[in-house]
């Protein structure tokens, strides 16, 4: 029985650690997307700077800044659809965790049952002992 739980708790832990492995994974994404977004931000307004023109719809407004606009918003929408993915996969992380908890108590009271039993095993020997040697006197 023991190394049937441990195994099946060697296996929670793995499915633990690979929740949070995803969970760092996608959380990296996010920042990454953010950070080239701000990046993108700086060198549209270097951009609109050089050339004077801040309006998007002007006519000559610069082809480069709408361009890293583009690239920007796509930027910040895939790190949206990240934020929806990381809660999800916090989620799961959640639930993997309650699974390897539970998992844990019970192999936690197994044992508990199993010293039970021996305390019990082992008093019943020392009554016997005990019965023996008033018998002896």
């Amino acid at each position: 029985m023991k190394s049937r739980s441990e195994s099946l708790i060697r296996l929670k832990k793995f499915n633990v650690d690979e929740k949070r492995r995803q969970v760092m994974q996608i959380e990296m994404m996010v920042a990454d997307f953010e950070r080239m977004a701000s990046e993108l931000d700086q060198q549209i307004e270097i951009e609109q700077t050089k050339t004077g023109i801040s309006d998007v719809a002007h006519f000559a407004y610069s082809t480069f800044a709408k361009a890293a606009l583009q690239r920007r918003d796509n930027l910040l929408a895939s790190a949206q659809d990240m934020r929806g993915k990381l809660e999800t996969a916090q989620d799961q992380l959640a639930e993997a965790l309650e699974d390897l908890k539970k998992v844990e108590l019970l192999d936690q009271r197994e044992h508990q049952r199993e010293r039970d039993e021996q305390n019990k095993i082992e008093q019943q020997d020392y009554d016997e002992i005990a019965r023996q040697r008033f018998r002896n006197r």
